[in-house]
């Protein structure tokens, strides 16, 4: 039990950790909750111009979430990172430097995916990707991957794994809320255009 409240402790500060914040403030851009949907996420770092740092931002998230399924696997098993996976999603949701009010988790769920089993995080990869190039929808996208993921899970991995993932993606669910409902009412925004004021 020690070592798992350990993962979970790793994990969610990790996964607290800002990059898009950090980012934005590092090259003068000032904060970017100020901006766009006020997310710390990749997709609004992009709304400031800088291609580059909205990149450096998707490889950090994904990168912290992979990190704390990592070290806890190094450190204590297979099973604490899991714990650790769920703990740094958790992180990025609701980062305690930030006032425990954070990003979406997408990027962060596909370096834990892609860390835990790697043909899982690259199928939901793929199945975002195919998504949004239908559709033009970036949260529809995330939220069709996320459906499917557990069930990629279940025929590749096994329960464990298929457990954590239908965790990851209620939760994901959850953070998508908003964008769930203007999707129902067509007036969620697609890839390419601008956001109107207070949609996130």
């Amino acid at each position: 039990m020690i070592e798992y409240a350990l993962a979970l402790v790793v994990g969610y500060l990790l996964g607290s950790i800002p990059f898009g914040v950090i980012a934005t403030r590092l090259a003068g851009l000032g904060d970017v909750r100020s901006i766009g949907s006020g997310n710390i996420g990749a997709t609004n770092v992009l709304r400031t111009g800088r291609r580059d740092l909205a990149a450096l931002t998707l490889i950090c998230d994904a990168g912290k979430g992979a990190a704390a399924v990592a070290i806890a696997g190094w450190l204590w098993g297979y099973e604490a990172a899991l714990y650790a996976g769920v703990a740094a999603f958790l992180g990025h949701i609701f980062p305690i430097w930030l006032g425990f009010k954070g990003g979406k988790g997408v990027a962060t769920y596909i370096g834990i995916l892609l860390a835990l089993h790697w043909v899982i995080g690259l199928i939901f990869c793929a199945v975002w990707l195919l998504i949004a190039f239908a559709q033009r929808y970036s949260s529809l996208a995330a939220l069709t991957a996320a459906a499917t993921a557990p069930m990629f899970a279940f025929a590749f991995s096994g329960v464990q794994l298929t457990w954590a993932t239908f965790a990851l993606s209620i939760m994901l669910f959850i953070t998508h809320r908003e964008n769930i409902r203007r999707l129902l009412t067509g007036t969620e925004s697609k890839i390419g255009e601008k956001k109107t004021p207070g949609q996130a």
